[in-house]
């Protein structure tokens, strides 16, 4: 293609060839009419003789034109001159990223500058449903005011099918590729090198590949050839950012490796959650360290008593650690969820750290024997390993609960920060005086985080004996209450259970209304018990009182959708997700009513986070049973049908009477579309006690069901 300077395209005049690709001329020009300058791109003529592309390409134009975002250059119009179709836009004066950055790397205050605006960019385009497909610095450009645009955004949804040589000379499988200049091959995502289309998941690894480039100045991908290159895109591991540039943030390599994820589902959800993240380490860069940017991860205890019986004990004085710091404002504690996963992994502090995003670990060991404990614990800084505070404990078990304060209390003296009257007397509040109650109830905990019948059963028992030594415990008596809460929405959906969790509830909030748990405790059952107004009030109450306790906004969330309340229960599963950013259950709860709401890219992203996080969960832990069947549903519903149904069958073969189970692989097979095995399995589980009809009634994944005469039967039966 090549277009007449002198000519000109309506009131267009053109001046200067600015650049030349296989798809387009880009000129600038006169408006004469408006009497400003312009960037005209001029389209092949094949457009015309192709209504498809040229419709597909109208609608992108006209979706660009509408985002008007600072970062994105602007769309004035679409044109036709002479039979000749372009399209007029900004001008923008000044350089492609790929001159601005140096052979070393961006300075990082330079470099946060220019990745959050184009994370930023790209995540408003993705929530219009635009793909670019063709992200490298090429295409992006930083004007003489400082200001990055995206070019081209949209335009790179025109695709041609083409066939690339081997050095042999023979071709491969035809892949759909878009039609670039030489240099964009290093930006392709592994799906796009092994012949799919680019997706918003794809634009998130040319991100990485684009932010890698500006930190190091290098690109993480080479090859002396396109197929060494895909090969190194496909298989290779790229140097951490930090060994490139040792001057960038150490959680910045975190944040980058997390986009070049191989995998679809591992790799960081959106371009949103890029920024947010580019967003909250430049914050955190820019604050003086000291109390506002003080943040811990506290790891389960090791158990070094010969019996190796207590691992129980020895997680629960590490969650009651967590507890106490969790209620410090100025402190940022990663949630239990999250820190425990790393129980056992073969990791060093400064990975775990980084993979948790804290500056600070807190671990110890724990040898407890007869009337004696002997605890060990040490605080190190993840950024160099360096030991911050470090002491041993050799006391009566009676001690436990000041030792408990102790450490507290040198952690917080250890990290500078300060606490309130308040805040000092909540991590020094004591539940119960008697340690043998204590000790029953952490062994209930431990069985009622198993989320399974039996495991239930055995932390009533222990809840129960907790109260028998302390008639006054009130978490004993929200453990209790929560047991049968559980079993009546999964197992037994009896009266008896429902009055039972009412009445343990009730107690538990006489003995300490101050205590989000018991407050959570209340709320559950008086849902159950159709008080929801109640309910709401006890829930709002219980946020309050603890704004970083995960179950009441998770079972808030639970209680709006069986009222239909969907966007409140959006809105709380979020929330949720906020406080322990490691939890699969409510991104994969959420991504449900998104998809009966039809909002279905919003629904995607849910799901892909909530699998990346189960499928974390399985590799530490591979009998996980509810991160199986959680994340198989999610699988499903993102079309992984083959690997969702199998981690179904694994989570059968670990629980095979498991009521709540067999529920959740019923959904699983009804999406997959395997109605007779889903109704199989639902009435399995209707007779291993599953009766929580509101549920059914309003549970979307059971929708291919509801028409067959055996659902309708099943249904009745919960009557």
């Amino acid at each position: 293609m090549s277009i007449d300077p002198s000519c000109a395209l309506l009131h267009y005049r053109l001046i200067e060839r600015m650049a030349v690709g296989g798809m387009s001329e880009v000129w600038r020009a006169l408006d004469t009419t408006l009497d400003r300058e312009v960037a005209i791109k001029i389209l092949p003529a094949t457009f015309e003789t192709d209504p498809q592309r040229l419709a597909m390409f109208e609608r992108e134009a006209r979706i660009l034109a509408a985002l008007n975002h600072p970062n994105i250059v602007t769309i004035y119009s679409l044109e036709t001159a002479g039979g000749q179709r372009f399209i007029t836009m900004e001008l923008v004066r000044g350089r492609t990223l790929e001159k601005v950055i140096p052979s070393a790397g961006l300075p990082h205050a330079l470099f946060f500058e220019l990745a959050i605006p184009l994370a930023d960019a790209v995540s408003k385009a993705h929530e219009r449903g635009l793909t670019h497909g063709d992200l490298k610095p090429a295409n992006v450009v930083v004007s003489d005011e400082g200001l990055l645009k995206i070019l081209d955004f949209g335009l790179a949804g025109i695709r041609k099918r083409a066939e690339i040589p081997e050095p042999d000379g023979e071709a491969t499988e035809p892949m759909v590729l878009v039609q670039r200049i030489a240099g964009t091959m290093p930006y392709l995502s592994p799906e796009q090198v092994q012949g799919q289309a680019a997706d918003q998941n794809s634009d998130v690894f040319s991100l990485g590949v684009v932010l890698y480039e500006m930190a190091t100045g290098r690109r993480p991908f080479t090859g002396k050839s396109t197929t060494e290159l895909f090969a190194s895109i496909l298989r290779d591991t790229p140097l951490p950012v930090n060994n490139l540039n040792p001057d960038l943030p150490r959680h910045l390599d975190r944040i980058i490796h997390r986009c070049l994820e191989k995998v679809p589902s591992r790799r960081l959800a959106t371009a949103a959650a890029l920024r947010d993240e580019l967003e909250a380490l430049q914050k955190d860069l820019r604050l003086p360290f000291g109390p506002s940017n003080a943040s811990i991860a506290v790891l389960p205890f090791t158990d070094l008593s010969p019996e190796k019986d207590q691992e129980y004990f020895c997680d629960g004085i590490a969650a009651e650690i967590v507890d106490a710091l969790s209620k410090i404002e100025d402190l940022r504690v990663a949630s239990r969820t999250s820190s425990f996963k790393f129980n056992g992994a073969n990791m060093d502090s400064r990975e775990i750290g980084d993979r948790l995003g804290v500056s600070t670990l807190l671990a110890g060991t724990v040898r407890k024997s007869g009337s004696r404990v002997r605890i060990s614990v040490e605080l190190d800084a993840v950024a160099d390993g360096y030991r911050l505070w470090s002491e041993h404990y050799d006391r009566e078990l009676r001690d436990i609960f000041a030792i408990q304060d102790e450490i507290a209390q040198r952690v917080v003296d250890a990290l500078e920060v300060t606490l309130s009257p308040s805040q000092r007397r909540a991590i020094k509040r004591v539940a119960t005086a008697n340690v043998q109650a204590y000790d029953y109830y952490l062994r209930g905990r431990k069985f009622f985080n198993q989320y399974r019948r039996r495991g239930i059963e055995f932390a009533l028992q222990m809840f129960s004996r907790a109260i028998e030594l302390d008639p006054a415990y009130a978490l004993a008596y929200a453990g209790i209450a929560d047991c049968h809460s559980f079993l009546y929405m999964n197992n037994d959906r009896t009266e008896a259970n429902r009055e039972a969790a009412d009445a343990a509830s009730t107690k538990a909030l006489a003995l300490d209304t101050d205590l989000a748990e018991t407050q959570t405790a209340r709320a559950v059952a008086l849902s159950l018990g159709g008080r929801h107004a109640a309910a709401e009030a006890a829930f709002e109450t219980a946020m309050q009182q603890n704004p970083k306790l995960f179950d009441a906004p998770y079972f808030y969330a639970r209680d709006c959708f069986i009222r239909g309340e969907f966007d409140k229960a959006i809105r709380l599963y979020n929330r949720a997700s906020e406080i322990n950013p490691d939890d699969y259950q409510a991104p994969l709860l959420v991504a449900q009513i998104y998809a009966d709401l039809g909002r279905e890219e919003e629904a995607r992203e849910a799901r892909q986070r909530g699998v990346r996080i189960a499928a974390g969960r399985l590799d530490l832990n591979p009998d996980d049973v509810r991160a199986l069947y959680m994340g198989a549903n999610g699988l499903v519903a993102l079309g992984e049908h083959a690997t969702g149904l199998a981690w179904a069958r694994r989570a059968v073969q670990l629980e095979p009477d498991e009521a709540m189970l067999l529920y959740n692989v019923a959904c699983i097979q009804a999406l997959a579309g395997e109605v007779d095995a889903a109704i199989g399995t639902l009435t399995k589980a209707i007779d291993a006690g599953f009766a929580h009809k509101p549920w059914m009634e309003k549970d979307s994944n059971l929708d291919p069901l509801r028409q067959d005469r055996r659902f309708q039967e099943l249904l009745a039966r919960l009557n």
